[in-house]
């Protein structure tokens, strides 16, 4: 199959070349036969110009004929002749034909002449005609390969021009995936960093929560230790007067805090007061804490023994 497509690829280059010739030669035939029409019509209008020139002066002729005719019609010629002298016909006949030969020479000198002029101008003509007439087929040849040579390139161009809006289209085509594919994982991003935010303060309630019972705690141990301290000196015996207890606590939802005072008669007091929770987020995934331990301070009970 390639060698028979190989063949048709021969047969279809000669073909082109025979009608790439056959269109020159039709050019080239062409212009010959424009040519020599053009001499047609020049030709008939000189034939034309002459006939009127011919139909002109033979009415001129005619004219002059008649009016001659008529002068001579008018006039009378009287001759003479002397018979008396003999006259030599053929030395007289003799001269006319030299003198008829001698013109027809001088005729046929100046026609060959003139023809050998026509002819060498002729010549000339048919010369510089064909140096003319190669030339135009050189050009014309010329011209052929070089539309030839730009048709391919308008082929190639084209081809390239294809291949290049194939390729926009299929960058086109990626850089819209891509860009799809960017937006969803900028929204899968947004929504994991909403819930993130969500789960953030979700976790801030829940630790300010049990900051604040953790507090209450604190406040219900401390409460507890310090009855107990007080049971104990109550027992001891050295301070009978009554315990009177005061507890005084606030929490607040959006920090938490709690405070409160224990009294314990004259003899001894407690006075407690945590620190307000200070919570601070910094950036979106990180915390900073801040848990102070609440403080105590309090004069213990003061016990005497007594020697006994």
């Amino acid at each position: 199959m390639q060698d028979l497509v190989e063949d048709y690829k021969k047969r279809y280059e000669v073909e082109i070349n025979r009608r790439t010739a056959a269109e020159n030669e039709f050019v080239v035939l062409k212009k010959d036969v424009d040519a020599a029409y053009m001499n047609k019509v020049e030709l008939q209008a000189k034939v034309d110009s002459l006939t009127d020139e011919i139909k002109f002066f033979k009415c001129l002729y005619e004219g002059e004929i008649a009016q001659m005719q008529s002068h001579i019609s008018d006039t009378s010629v009287i001759l003479s002749m002397d018979n008396n002298r003999d006259l030599n016909l053929d030395s007289i006949i003799d001269e006319v034909r030299a003198q008829y030969e001698e013109i027809a020479l001088k005729s046929k000198t100046e026609a060959e002449a003139l023809y050998q002029t026509k002819i060498q101008e002729l010549q000339v003509t048919a010369g510089q005609q064909g140096d003319d007439l190669k030339l135009t087929k050189a050009e014309i040849s010329e011209l052929n390969r070089l539309i030839q040579r730009i048709r391919s390139e308008i082929g190639n161009v084209k081809k390239q021009c294809s291949n290049l809006e194939t390729a926009i289209a299929d960058a086109e085509q990626r850089g819209d995936c891509a860009l799809k594919d960017a937006r969803a994982k900028l929204d899968e991003l947004e929504a994991a960093l909403h819930q993130a935010k969500e789960e953030l303060a979700r976790m801030l309630r829940e630790y300010q929560e049990l900051m604040s019972t953790k507090l209450a705690l604190d406040v219900e141990i401390a409460t507890y230790r310090k009855l107990l301290e007080g049971e104990e000196c109550r027992m001891s015996g050295e301070h009978p007067s009554s315990v009177s207890i005061s507890v005084i606590s606030s929490t607040g939802a959006g920090a938490g805090g709690a405070g409160f005072s224990v009294g314990f008669g004259a003899s001894s007091s407690y006075g407690f007061k945590p620190a307000a929770v200070d919570v601070k987020t910094k950036g979106n995934c990180g915390s900073e804490f801040k848990d102070p331990l609440p403080k105590t301070s309090g004069s213990s009970c003061a016990t005497k023994k007594a020697s006994r």
